[in-house]
């Protein structure tokens, strides 16, 4: 369908009546020009209520389950009478309360079992995405706009690892296709949820976090988009977080690598995993503001024309840095890397930074905080041998320290820049613990003590004039929006 654009609507950006108003009406003035499909996530806040309330349900706290689910109740039903006519708000009321209810009846599963089986949580969480789509739908349809809401569970197909699902590609291109182009063709807008899909036997899943932008770049790779624009509240991709560089500047361009790369390291705009299925067909992104509509955001694209140099420079904090080093120089070093590493895959957690030394052979590697209890089962079920008899050192976990990356596609072969780097960091008595830089020398990411992070950025991003190096100012890199 030529000149399909996919339209992807945040948490903040679906957080009231008022902003499902702004994004009806975002989507609708792009719907008269050419096809649209919408994608959007469970209204802010919304998915970590849910989640709370199958803790609840698995600790067997029958009254915080039950306070969660009125505050979920009363979220949408006042949302839904806000935002529709009263006639129509009594029509969509009663299936507002059937997904609350079907939200319930997992939840007082959990509840008798005291657990929270990992497929039954993805059934349950989508449910903040499936209000969100209907309320929109609903909307847009009183405005006399054709619309539709639509479960992706009907139409993006995955795997089976439950609350970190991976899209079957040439499956979703067709289910998606089926399931959407008859109602491009009517003339009516999808509204897609986003986060969720389902396996090809039809069980339900969900794709991790950032799942609703990864979602619409799914969509917009199997329906051949022209476009996918990602609406949040902040003006596009800055050179640094303006709450702690305040010259920050919105970047008018970045490239698929560069823009994963800050995701990957803290940037929380886009998932990292959103640009995968547009690489290939180089579908561009534009991250844009839903608070301010008229703000040209970023654009993400194959390549741009940069001078040398890095781009933008993100930090993390809630990291862990983990170390582990052989009892003597016999044991293999290279031998003990891979069974760690291969420990970590099994638990799912994602290496930030790994940095190794030359005699000693010991290693450290940066997880997330989050995945710091199942990188550590991993680690010690997979050398338990090794620890139980001393031929490695007892694991060391150090949780005060925090990364900084610098990132862009011009610093490949710029002499000195990684000494000015470190110079500035070291200026601001910023003791380096680690180092890593792949051999495309797209990324340096530095560890350093936490309480140092803010000073650090703040020298990097100076040293390096990233503020100077565009045009455009704005606000980024510090909020996450949607799920």
């Amino acid at each position: 369908m030529n000149q399909l654009l996919v339209m992807k609507f945040g948490g903040t950006s679906m957080g009231s009546a008022d902003r499902i108003r702004i994004a009806a009406a975002l989507s609708a003035e792009e719907g008269r020009k050419r096809p649209v499909v919408v994608v959007v996530s469970a209204m802010s806040k919304i998915t970590d209520l849910l989640l709370d309330s199958l803790r609840h349900a698995e600790a067997g706290d029958r009254e915080g389950l039950a306070a969660n689910l009125r505050a979920l109740e009363e979220r949408h039903t006042e949302t839904c009478k806000a935002l529709l006519p009263s006639d129509r708000s009594a029509h969509v009321l009663p299936r507002v309360q059937s997904l609350i209810a079907e939200f319930e009846r997992i939840a007082n599963g959990m509840l008798m079992l005291g657990e929270r089986p990992p497929r039954s949580v993805d059934e349950a969480v989508s449910v903040g995405e499936r209000l969100s789509a209907l309320l929109m739908a609903e909307y847009l349809e009183s405005q006399g706009i054709p619309s539709v809401a639509v479960n992706a569970r009907d139409v993006i197909v995955t795997d089976a690892v439950f609350g970190n699902a991976t899209p079957l590609m040439e499956p979703t291109r067709e289910k998606a296709r089926g399931a959407l182009l008859g109602h491009l063709e009517a003339g009516r807008i999808p509204i897609v949820t986003g986060f969720n899909g389902a396996t090809a036997d039809g069980r339900p899943t969900t794709l991790g976090r950032g799942g609703s932008d990864f979602s619409a770049s799914i969509l917009a790779a199997s329906l051949d988009a022209s476009e996918l624009w990602i609406w949040t509240d902040v003006d596009g991709i800055m050179t640094a977080d303006p709450r702690l560089v305040p010259d920050a500047a919105v970047l008018d361009e970045v490239t698929y690598r560069e823009a994963a790369e800050l995701a990957y390291n803290g940037a929380k705009v886009l998932h990292p995993r959103t640009l995968a299925p547009l690489v290939d067909k180089q579908i561009p992104v534009i991250s844009k503001n839903s608070f301010a509509p008229e703000k040209p955001g970023t654009r993400i694209v194959p390549s741009v024309s940069v001078p040398g140099g890095p781009r933008a420079v993100t930090s993390m904090t809630n990291v862990a840095l983990v170390s582990l080093e052989p009892a003597n120089a016999s044991i293999n070093g290279t031998r003990l890397m891979a069974r760690a590493l291969e420990a970590l895959a099994t638990s799912n957690a994602e290496v930030l930074a790994f940095s190794s030394s030359s005699y000693r052979q010991s290693f450290c590697f940066l997880v997330r905080q989050a995945e710091l209890p199942s990188a550590l089962e991993s680690l010690e079920a997979g050398l338990a041998l090794e620890l139980a008899h001393g031929y490695v050192r007892p694991i060391e976990v150090d949780t005060e320290v925090g990364l900084l990356a610098v990132v862009g596609e011009g610093m490949r072969g710029t002499p000195g820049l990684a000494g000015r780097i470190f110079t500035a960091v070291s200026r601001e008595k910023v003791n380096i613990i680690a180092i890593a830089q792949g051999s495309s020398e797209l990324t340096i990411a530095i560890v350093v003590r936490r309480d140092g992070l803010e000073k650090a950025v703040k020298a990097v991003h100076a040293e390096c004039r990233m503020g100077e190096r565009t045009s455009a100012a704005g606000a980024l890199l510090g909020t996450v929006d949607g799920a």
